[in-house]
């Protein structure tokens, strides 16, 4: 599975285009408290969570129907002459086949990895760095691309989560989980590849536009 770093803000991941970033989408946003990882409360609703394999297994049956016949598709590897052309036929497929379903238009939630950085006296708030996730499912390994995330990732915890979060710590980074919503863009919205870390591993990435940004830290 290919090692993805965190990144600063809306920066480029590693491995990704950089993405477009928003200007009207508040990226400055609470941080929230969750109990055992539990994020029922911060869903918009009628969105869907797609967090586990199963999940989003279903999503993409009702995008694309079946998972690729990775095999063929790889053939013998990255270099032989006719990979390339086979994976770009198989996006070109999947992006026709898909068009006009209803589920391009569902409002979905997933989640990237964060960890706090940085201080801001004037916002009260820290720094976001943030990356994806790789969900192993029976379709291939699951990525999700955000598209427009504002440029000024910020969790502004409560008053006395603040307190603790600035008491010097010779732990590790503050881990919290970036929760995002938004919709499929309704061009090439799922692309399909292969790792380059992983030989013969297919790689599917639904690219969502981002509509809110929420911070949650998970807690006991």
């Amino acid at each position: 599975m290919d090692a993805i770093p965190y990144v600063w803000c809306a920066l480029v991941v590693f491995g990704f285009p950089i993405p477009a970033l928003s200007g009207d989408l508040p990226g400055v946003r609470p941080l929230f408290r969750a109990g055992n990882g539990d994020l029922s409360s911060l869903l918009p609703k009628g969105s869907l969570l797609l967090t586990a394999p199963d999940a989003i297994e279903a999503f993409l049956s009702a995008l694309d129907g079946q998972p690729p016949d990775w095999a063929t598709v790889y053939g013998t590897g990255h270099h032989e002459p006719e990979h390339d052309e086979r994976v770009f036929q198989l996006n070109r497929d999947r992006d026709a086949g898909r068009k006009g379903k209803e589920a391009l238009r569902w409002l979905v939630t997933f989640l990237w990895s964060g960890q706090l950085s940085t201080y801001d006296p004037a916002s009260g708030g820290f720094a976001v760095a943030l990356g994806p996730d790789s969900i192993r499912t029976r379709w291939g390994t699951v990525r999700f691309k955000a598209e427009e995330l504002p440029g000024n990732l910020m969790a502004v915890p409560d008053v006395d989560s603040r307190d603790r979060l600035l008491r010097p710590q010779t732990s590790s980074p503050v881990e919290i989980e970036v929760v995002m919503t938004g919709r499929l863009i309704p061009d090439e919205s799922i692309i399909y590849d292969f790792s380059h870390e992983e030989e013969g591993q297919g790689v599917i990435m639904p690219v969502v536009r981002i509509e809110q940004v929420d911070y949650v830290l998970v807690v006991p």
